[in-house]
């Protein structure tokens, strides 16, 4: 005889799993529909042939397609589609700014990643601000983007001329190297550099004994470094990238400089070092905030990368793979690509994706630990691509302007 209790308890579990399987599909239903356009697309706008090319360029569309491949096997978010485009803005802030406007405008882009060099970057955020989109930032090293000129649109992901400074200018000057000269790339991320570095310098008992300013791209820095070495400072500081730093630093070596004074590089990559390879770069002190022989994890990223590069990655390179994961987990976990709602999640969200490791403050700025790097010697490396000593780990509290001494309209203490 069969049993009326157990049959209506068995109908209202049935009943029970039916509605919840009604609020779950209605809840992605409505998840579905607050993705904009039906796609979520994110625009790789970077440097693709000039001066920093090769440290950001293809290995910044390569990183930023691995993080969605990592995120979903299907491209997909929320069911609907992820799409990588990119676009070289030349390191013109016209350019970029222009392409920005376009994909905003007329290609329903909804995030700009990358962004190398400070003059582009500072355009784009603009631009972005205008349009209620958001910019992940890894390549430029400018202060004021999360300082004087921050938003709530943007995010500072890997590094800037406050984390260099507090690195290795500070390691410098306590090694009792006082006096300091600098060479300067003439736009707004040399002199952010110069200003950060100067600080450190002089905080630390040091003293700054000139500036000497060079267009970008420089084509020969002869006269600068002369004019350096005359200066009889312990120090000559290149407070500039890319391939105008391999160039002063080849040519400091050539001219012998380097055997009598320092030559310290502000910002150095991996890809610098391996373009001027270990007999030139030997002893060069220098700060980043990825290394990809750190750790295991660093490592089993990082091959992956080279198996599509041939290169390993920047940490530029490692920023936009960051960047992109976590702006796709916001998506995800907030159910929209909304500006103003993911970036509250990425805001009050710990990240710890195997490459970096922290917080992103109010100002916009991705506090994570630095290392104080120095190049290997020929002898040391034990591997291609094995070019550092990690000399020091720098705290996230020593990497990150204090908020204390923030300029940020978003900060309020």
């Amino acid at each position: 005889m069969k049993n009326p209790a157990r049959n209506t308890t068995r109908k209202n579990l049935v009943q029970a799993g039916i509605l919840a399987s009604a609020v779950l599909l209605a809840g992605s239903a409505t998840a579905q529909q607050k993705i904009s356009d039906d796609v979520v697309k994110i625009g790789v706008l970077t440097d693709m042939s000039g001066a920093y090319s090769d440290f950001t360029g293809t290995g910044a569309v390569t990183a930023a397609k691995m993080a969605v491949e990592d995120f979903s096997k299907n491209g997909m978010v929320l069911g609907k589609k992820i799409e990588v485009v990119y676009s070289d803005h030349q390191n013109k802030p016209d350019i970029g700014a222009s392409r920005a406007r376009q994909w905003f405008d007329q290609e329903q882009v909804d995030v700009i990643v990358e962004l190398v060099t400070t003059n582009v970057a500072l355009a784009v955020m603009d631009v972005a601000e205008q349009k209620k989109k958001i910019v992940l930032i890894s390549g430029a090293a400018s202060l004021p983007i999360t300082n004087e000129r921050c938003n709530a649109n943007t995010v500072h992901w890997v590094y800037d001329s406050y984390g260099l400074a507090s690195g290795t200018a500070k390691a410098i000057v306590q090694s009792g190297k006082k006096n300091w000269y600098f060479i300067a790339t003439d736009y707004a991320a040399g002199v952010a550099m110069t200003n950060s570095a100067s600080q450190v310098v002089v905080a630390n008992g040091g003293k700054v004994v000139g500036v000497t300013k060079h267009p970008f791209p420089a084509s020969d820095f002869s006269s600068f470094l002369l004019t350096a070495q005359a200066s009889k400072a312990d120090v000559i500081a290149l407070a500039n990238g890319g391939q105008d730093t391999i160039l002063a630093i080849k040519q400091a070596a050539e001219y012998g400089i380097s055997k009598t004074q320092s030559i310290v590089p502000i910002v150095l990559f991996i890809n610098d070092v391996h373009a001027m390879g270990l007999k030139v770069a030997q002893g060069l002190t220098l700060t980043e905030s990825f290394y990809w022989n750190r750790d295991e994890k660093s490592r089993a990223w990082s091959r992956r990368f080279f198996e599509k590069s041939k290169k390993m990655p920047s940490m530029a390179q490692a920023g936009v793979y960051s960047s992109v994961l976590n702006y796709l987990h916001a998506v995800a976990n907030t159910g929209t690509d909304d500006m103003a709602t993911v970036m509250k999640y990425l805001k009050s969200t710990p990240i710890d994706d195997g490459l970096f490791k922290g917080s992103i403050r109010a100002d916009g700025k991705f506090a994570h630990e630095m290392l104080l790097l120095e190049v290997k010697k020929p002898s040391e490396s034990t591997e291609p691509w094995d070019y550092y000593h990690v000399r020091k780990v720098i705290p996230t509290a020593d990497a990150a302007l204090p908020l204390s001494e923030s300029k940020c309209k978003l900060v309020q203490l």
